[in-house]
């Protein structure tokens, strides 16, 4: 069971990041804070680098990365933007449809299915979306629905999680054509360099934002580089639609940090959601 605590772990770490990066944009555009979670890892992942071996990497490595590149990009500016404009309880639990999304992507790059209990599983996640809308029922039973169509970061995290299925599997492709330690310490760099010039074009007030709040920017990397850890170590050790689908357990901690942190409304409703959410997961471990 040690996928289940680095893939929990990993949830955890999520979720601390998404709070920190919720504070940070009260002062921070949000296309800085997205390159923050990249940039602000490189100083402690390249401190493993002392202890990691490089392996023998093919075409096929370098190949998958040509694919994941711009769609990790992509997703990572969604993502940020989306828990700007909305509540983190109204914007994280959508990654919950990841999995769901995952029963395609997984099937056709990989060739990996889930069993009965797994599937049940994953599409009990996803109907807890629906509950997290649920105190708009009392105007009829799509209410719930239309509330997810009028959230702008509702209806980008779910585009966020559609991009995510594909990263995960060709991640977990990429991670077996390296190693899980090397992959880890070499892609989140490598996407920050990448995405660096596009700051560009915000002007220069940009660059000089990237070190206007060192210690909440850190905080943020050292955080990330834990998720970037627990993530390719987990989803090495198990089938990617199961160690996704825990890691997007992380719903909860946002929704509750939603709560306590920002104030949001409607707590024990979304967290009824979640928690149903939860149960999905309950039961792909059963």
């Amino acid at each position: 069971m040690l996928w289940f605590s680095l893939s929990l772990t990993c949830a955890l770490s999520v979720a601390v990041v998404d709070l920190l990066s919720k504070k940070a944009m009260g002062k921070t555009p949000p296309y800085v804070v997205a390159w923050v979670r990249l940039g602000y890892c490189i100083p402690f992942l390249a401190v493993s680098l002392l202890w990691i071996k490089v392996p023998p990497l093919d075409a096929t490595f370098f190949q998958i990365l040509f694919l994941m590149l711009p769609l990790e990009i992509t997703a990572l500016l969604l993502y940020t933007h989306a828990i700007g404009e909305s509540p983190l309880s109204l914007t994280i639990p959508f990654l919950a449809l990841t999995p769901v999304f995952l029963i395609i992507t997984a099937r056709v790059i990989l060739g990996e299915k889930p069993d009965a209990s797994g599937l049940a599983g994953i599409l009990m996640i996803t109907t807890g979306a629906y509950l997290l809308n649920l105190q708009n029922l009392r105007q009829g039973w799509l209410e719930p629905v239309r509330a997810i169509a009028r959230e702008p970061g509702s209806r980008k995290m779910i585009a966020v999680a559609f991009l995510y299925s594909i990263t995960a599997v060709l991640g977990k492709a990429a991670i077996l054509h390296s190693s899980a330690p090397f992959f880890g310490v070499t892609y989140f760099p490598l996407l920050a360099l990448l995405s660096f010039p596009f700051l560009g074009l915000k002007g220069k007030v940009a660059y000089r934002t990237l070190f206007s709040r060192k210690k909440i920017f850190l905080l943020i990397g050292l955080v990330q580089t834990i998720m970037i850890f627990t993530h390719v170590t987990a989803i090495r050790l198990i089938e990617v639609p199961y160690m996704v689908s825990i890691k997007r357990t992380s719903l909860l901690f946002a929704i509750l940090f939603g709560g306590i942190f920002f104030k949001e409304k409607a707590i024990r409703q979304r967290l009824f959601g979640g928690l149903w959410m939860v149960a999905g997961v309950v039961l792909i471990l059963l």
